[in-house]
């Protein structure tokens, strides 16, 4: 399972990571989030260890979607080092894709 990020643990789980952490930004009632929600998850328990996965519920944590400029999700922000390296927008991509991303900034 992906890490459940807010207010509360983002700067802990994500800006003083020393792995590269992807986080997805959703919410519930948005529907390629919920198709792109199980790769996710899937993704997590397989770089465990190498890297991290978490979700920010935007309706949860509207601060930090302010704070990144959520405009449309999913959006899906690749952090190195407390910083952002890369994003994807939208659920059209693969978990091999995702894989990639996050191995090219271990």
């Amino acid at each position: 399972m992906a890490l459940k990020l807010d207010d509360s643990n983002f700067q802990s789980e994500v800006i003083d990571s020393d792995v590269p952490v992807l986080v997805d930004f959703w919410a519930e009632w948005c529907g390629p989030c919920k198709m792109i929600g199980p790769i996710i998850d899937q993704l997590s328990s397989e770089v465990d260890g190498t890297a991290k996965v978490g979700k920010v519920n935007v309706d949860e944590a509207r601060e930090l979607a302010v704070k990144y400029n959520v405009r449309s999700i999913p959006l899906l922000l690749f952090f190195k080092n407390g910083e952002v390296k890369d994003q994807i927008v939208g659920a059209g991509v693969s978990k091999e894709q995702l894989k990639a991303k996050l191995s090219a900034l271990a």
